[in-house]
């Protein structure tokens, strides 16, 4: 399955498209991308307990996620294919949300509203505009963050063809780029006062984006163009994102040692074998380097990469079936305590993967 369901904006568009919101849970789940039911027909997340709607009532104190039920929107994203077997295989006519912070994307929501121009200092935060520059003709969020762009002598993330872009019901264009250097940007959706430019909102930790292929009552989110993966965030923008406050705030948190056992822990999980050691340590070490990034250090592409290399280590003959997922296990146990069931999932299925493709001794598919 790939995003870019066709359909009209009608009820029975969405009513006959239900049935694909499995197969689309899926294929984001395959690429690291956590997963959470949305209301039928709807972009907003799915309830499920009472109790949700109750004062003080949060995710954390929820009996939800532990009983296997969703709840909470994106604090419900998994990646576990058995969860996602029974909570869209039941529900067929859920929609698909991805949860921005834990797969390490960041999102750009340009909106089309008809809306009133704000005063010249809202249109770009933090940027002063001219009393004498004319406005004329300036109306959405596809203009503001191209005048951005231009001012920062850059194309416009609208027009960014290396990256998915998904057309929404409304007009808009949700612009998909890939965190990196282990940044926890923050959403401005929700914020109070984080503002990249009049609408144009920021989705990334704290929040959620609707899947590409997810049809709702209002139309469908449609890819755009032949990209379906999200290159990596433009440099930019990322001092763009710093600058109107996107990053929490440093906290005088002692950093936690990042373990320096990956290569041993190779040759313990039975890989002697040079290709093994030379090939899988370093991405065990990435993984393991997580840990002194609580958030944003795209931990799930990293461990990803780890286990789907390992299992065409374990396909080649140069590790070890069993010991290959122990060692997995334990590195990411040591990157994200508590998150077991989350890391089995993704490891389970980078390995599943990476025994397809049985690495040579160069350590080639």
């Amino acid at each position: 399955m790939v995003p870019g369901l066709r359909g009209s904006h009608s009820r029975t568009t969405w009513q006959a498209s239900a049935g694909r919101s499995l197969a689309i849970a899926r294929w984001c789940a395959g690429r690291g991308w956590p997963v959470h039911p949305l209301a039928p027909g709807r972009k907003t997340p799915a309830g499920n307990c009472d109790a949700c709607r109750a004062p003080g009532h949060t995710h954390r104190g929820c009996g939800c996620q532990a009983a296997g039920r969703w709840c909470h929107g994106f604090h419900a994203a998994t990646l576990d294919l058995a969860l996602i077997e029974r909570w869209w295989g039941a529900n067929p006519g859920l929609g698909v949300g991805i949860a921005c912070g834990p797969a390490g994307l960041v999102v750009l929501d340009i909106d089309a509203h008809e809306r009133r121009l704000p005063r010249p200092e809202g249109l770009l935060p933090g940027i002063e505009i001219s009393a004498s520059i004319d406005l004329t003709g300036l109306a959405n969020g596809f203009h503001t963050i191209g005048v951005l762009a231009a001012l920062r002598a850059s194309p416009s993330p609208a027009d960014d063809e290396t990256t998915l872009r998904v057309r929404t019901p409304s007009g808009g264009l949700h612009v998909w780029y890939r965190a990196h250097h282990g940044h926890r940007w923050q959403c401005s959706t929700g914020s109070g006062g984080r503002a990249l430019a009049w609408q144009v909102d920021v989705r990334a930790h704290g929040g959620y984006i609707v899947a590409p292929g997810t049809v709702t009552e209002a139309g469908a989110y449609e890819a755009v163009g032949v990209v379906r993966h999200p290159a990596p965030l433009p440099g930019w923008l990322a001092e763009e994102l710093k600058r109107t406050g996107h990053l929490p705030p440093v906290q005088g948190r002692a950093s936690r040692p990042v373990p320096s056992r990956a290569r041993q822990a190779v040759l313990a999980a039975g890989g002697s074998h040079e290709t093994a050691s030379r090939v899988l340590a370093p991405l065990l070490g990435e993984v393991a380097a997580c840990a002194v990034v609580p958030e944003g250090a795209a931990f799930s592409e990293k461990l990803n990469r780890a286990a789907y290399t390992a299992g065409g280590l374990v396909s080649g003959g140069r590790l070890g079936a069993d010991e290959a997922e122990r060692v997995l296990r334990e590195i990411a146990e040591q990157a994200r305590p508590g998150q077991e069931r989350r890391c089995a999932a993704i490891i389970r299925s980078g390995l599943d993967a990476g025994l397809r493709r049985p690495l040579s001794p160069g350590g080639r598919a």
